[in-house]
């Protein structure tokens, strides 16, 4: 078993260092609800399109240390280790944010890994196809991610198991082709990490 996992949204949560950056930049209120989806709601129905993508970069490139790791992920890396799975962490996204402050996004993160002390190959793609090779070249059996249009893409491989993350249980009922966990607990239990 070989498990690729994707980076944003799947290993490393925004949503309160969304929150904290918005209210420091005086971009939204305090009393707004704690998510990534509320801020960038709240800033789309100001009319604030431009805001909330500097506000992304923003975040992606300097504010990762106010963003936290998903509950549960290193108990599963720790479960994997004791199992001799090889895991990888497979994203894509630009080197750069669309607009605002030229980060680096891609040193960001591998600062962020780093710094959590994961110890997992990592690798950055430019794009969803290039993703997908990454995931192929590695020999992934199974693959996690919070996209569920991701795992549909044409030219995902079919033999890969998809495992769908969706803490927030967004995807209940739209997504029968892959499985679908709220939790690491939940992968842990289904691929009897235990």
């Amino acid at each position: 078993m070989r498990i690729g996992i994707d980076f944003d949204n799947t290993i490393i949560c925004y949503d309160k260092a969304f929150n904290k950056a918005g209210v420091s930049c005086g971009l939204i209120p305090e009393d707004l609800p704690i998510g990534k989806g509320f801020v960038r709601d709240f800033l789309r129905n100001k009319g604030l399109e431009e805001k909330w993508i500097w506000l992304q970069g923003y975040i992606y490139g300097t504010r990762l240390c106010d963003a936290t790791i998903y509950s549960g992920f290193r108990h599963f890396l720790d479960r994997c280790r004791k199992f001799k799975i090889e895991c990888f962490i497979v994203s894509h996204k630009t080197v750069y944010p669309y607009s605002g402050d030229p980060y680096n996004l891609h040193e960001a993160a591998r600062e962020w890994v780093l710094n959590e002390r994961l110890e997992v190959e990592t690798y950055f793609e430019l794009t969803k196809e290039n993703k997908i090779d990454r995931i192929c070249k590695l020999g992934c059996t199974h693959f996690v991610d919070d996209l569920p249009e991701f795992l549909s893409l044409k030219g995902f491989p079919p033999a890969i198991e998809k495992i769908l993350f969706d803490p927030k249980n967004m995807h209940i009922q739209t997504y029968p082709e892959m499985l679908r966990c709220g939790s690491w607990d939940e992968i842990i239990n289904f691929l009897k990490l235990q």
